[in-house]
């Protein structure tokens, strides 16, 4: 992608006070505001700047002065101390690499923080954080409907299909899956997403991947329903609506209970500072210069957790 080339629409700033259209998805209405053309390569770039934000923190400049951490930053939870870097670092044996068992692997070989600081995803194609943070733009791309994904520019998301086959050895638990969340919510905040969105998005992570045994719900359209529950600890993770936990039995520690749980408000993500005292990397420029409103989530979320793709 031709960062240097992309110059954001003057009306940025004031996006967020704008009506998005009901028949016109998040990643589309966005793009176009953000970024005047609605291209494939636009929308790549609309969620390298979310996704490289929701990783390190603030790293772009202007922005309305929200502190986000970043999920590689420590933080707390309802008085819970959350570390998720040692599940990036390669110092957990966390990553489900088709075995019986997590193995240990290093997600921040590809610079860390340096390139993301850039807008790229690594300093080169072929790291394990190449791939990781490829997969989340594109992933979030499905999840936002980004029509011209799939095009030159912009791939569609073709790995896995489930989220919890991809986190089933990590067994997360309550506060560091919100932890995720809130950073997500913090880093759409950040750039100006009215604080009704930032609930809406909270809402629909919630209830998709921060819940036990969750039936089968389709993330991305082309692949269908699948197994999206990534809290998996049972001590603190809450069960889903119409759980089915015999769909994870004897699959990283979930109960064959199916008694119904609705997730605790101190899941959802705040629109007002951080969580711990930072690690968020020194802001950089946004390119164009322009106020950046990133519509991340919101109400294309809503409409049913079982597809997200308006």
């Amino acid at each position: 992608m031709l960062y240097n080339k992309v110059v954001l629409a003057a009306a940025a700033a004031t996006a967020v006070n704008a009506q998005r259209p009901s028949d016109e998805s998040i990643c589309d209405y966005y793009t176009t505001a953000l970024l005047k053309e609605n291209t494939a390569e636009n929308q790549a770039t609309l969620l390298t700047l979310v996704v490289n934000t929701v990783v390190i923190g603030n790293y772009t400049e202007p922005n309305v002065g929200i502190k986000v951490p970043g999920i590689l930053a420590p933080g707390t939870v309802d008085g819970e101390d959350v570390n998720l870097m040692p599940y990036f670092s390669g110092e957990l044996a966390t990553t489900n690499r088709g075995g019986n068992q997590g193995v240990k692997v290093n997600f921040l070989d590809g610079g860390a923080a340096e390139p993301l600081k850039k807008n790229m995803p690594a300093d080169d194609d072929s790291s394990n954080q190449y791939f990781l943070l490829t997969h989340l733009y594109q992933f979030f791309g499905s999840l936002l409907g980004c029509s011209m994904q799939g095009m030159s520019g912009f791939d569609a998301y073709m790995a896995d299909p489930s989220m919890y086959e991809v986190h089933k050895f990590m067994n997360l638990n309550l506060a560091e899956n919100t932890y995720f969340i809130q950073q997500v919510g913090m880093a759409a905040a950040s750039f100006g997403v009215a604080e009704e969105d930032v609930t809406t998005v909270g809402m629909a992570l919630n209830s998709l991947f921060n819940v036990r045994c969750a039936p089968p719900a389709t993330a991305v359209k082309a692949q269908g329903p699948q197994l999206q529950s990534i809290c998996i600890d049972e001590k603190t993770c809450p069960l889903a609506d119409n759980a089915d936990c015999a769909l994870y039995s004897g699959q990283g520690g979930n109960s064959t209970t199916t008694t119904t749980t609705t997730p605790t408000s101190s899941a959802m993500p705040t629109a007002t500072g951080g969580n711990g005292d930072g690690g968020a990397a020194e802001p950089t420029s946004v390119p164009g210069g322009a106020a950046v409103v990133h519509g991340l989530g919101l109400g294309a979320l809503v409409a049913a957790v079982a597809a997200f793709a308006l």
